[in-house]
């Protein structure tokens, strides 16, 4: 039986890393193999280009450059982890994948035909079985990813865009219902983690 691919994605500071763990121990209670991996990165290409990405560099980065930096990386990651760990059977769980573009590079003003068009090259139909959004108001969001010291590029953006960000996941899962779940992120752990394990019974 082919394996699944199910994806976390939010915001910063919206606690994807501890609830891919969670969901990895979900799956496994199940009897299921389970691969984790993340996004960009995930394989040794993947992740020297994500080193690229997350850099400071002094000229600045574009959103046409970042995008297709962000792509190459997605190119690499599903051709040599993703596919060939569900055509083995294994459940994969990654921490973000194309709707992280769609928000991110899209808030950032690359266009919606652009992002289609690179995901119709890269991902040829791949979609994932479930995604999980944990949604989080951005000023709770910057406030947690700033409490844990050094911050990314990415972490540093400003309230404003990261607002952004967040319209475009929601309206993301208001497309796509059937596919994104979204969970309320702003709730204690025991209560996200609830949430999440309704959306795992109910969809999977």
């Amino acid at each position: 039986m082919r394996g699944r691919l199910i994806t976390l994605e939010g915001g910063e500071g919206a606690g994807k890393s501890t609830q891919v763990r969670f969901v990895c121990e979900w799956l496994e209670q199940r009897g299921r193999n389970v691969c984790v991996t993340r996004e960009p990165g995930g394989t040794p290409q993947a992740e020297a280009i994500r080193q690229l990405v997350l850099s400071d560099w002094g000229e600045g980065v574009t959103p046409q450059t970042e995008v297709l930096l962000m792509y190459a990386a997605r190119s690499a990651h599903l051709q040599h982890k993703i596919e060939p760990r569900l055509a083995a059977g294994d459940d994969v769980v990654c921490d973000r994948f194309a709707d992280s573009s769609y928000a991110y590079q899209g808030a950032k003003g690359v266009s919606d035909q652009h992002l289609l068009a690179l995901e119709s090259l890269v991902l040829a139909g791949r979609k994932p079985d479930l995604t999980l959004l944990l949604d989080l108001p951005p000023d709770i969001g910057l406030a947690r990813a700033h409490a844990r010291g050094q911050v990314n590029r990415f972490e540093a953006e400003t309230l404003g865009f990261m607002t952004q960000v967040r319209q475009r996941f929601l309206q993301r899962a208001s497309d796509e219902p059937g596919r994104i779940a979204v969970i309320d992120a702003s709730r204690s752990l025991e209560q996200v983690q609830a949430q999440i394990a309704a959306a795992l019974e109910v969809r999977l």
